[in-house]
């Protein structure tokens, strides 16, 4: 199973890989993670920061309080729908004959 590593340690470790005169070799034995997995690293963080990709998620506390803001509203206007549902078919069975 692989090693779970915080978001902290990685930019840590991409910080210092992306410094001239260290190899990504040296970086990876140093810190004890797979040159495979700091060649990822380093490919994601060039990517989140052209925008290509989201960053990571769980960034910054307000992200996290426009999430939960955001699934709040989703809850209640899928709630607000479901009224309206039910206040559909109870109307239409009112307009129909018997």
């Amino acid at each position: 199973m692989p090693k779970k590593y915080t978001d902290e340690f990685k930019r840590d470790v991409i910080a210092l890989a992306r410094q001239e005169g260290v190899t990504q070799r040296q970086i990876a034995k140093d810190f004890g993670v797979s040159k495979s997995a700091l060649a990822a690293w380093l490919q994601k963080a060039e990517l989140q920061e052209r925008g290509l990709i989201a960053p990571s998620p769980g960034g910054t506390p307000d992200d996290a309080a426009a999430l939960r803001e955001a699934l709040k509203r989703i809850r209640l206007l899928e709630q607000e729908a479901e009224v309206m549902r039910r206040a559909v078919a109870y109307l239409s069975q009112a307009t129909l004959p018997k």
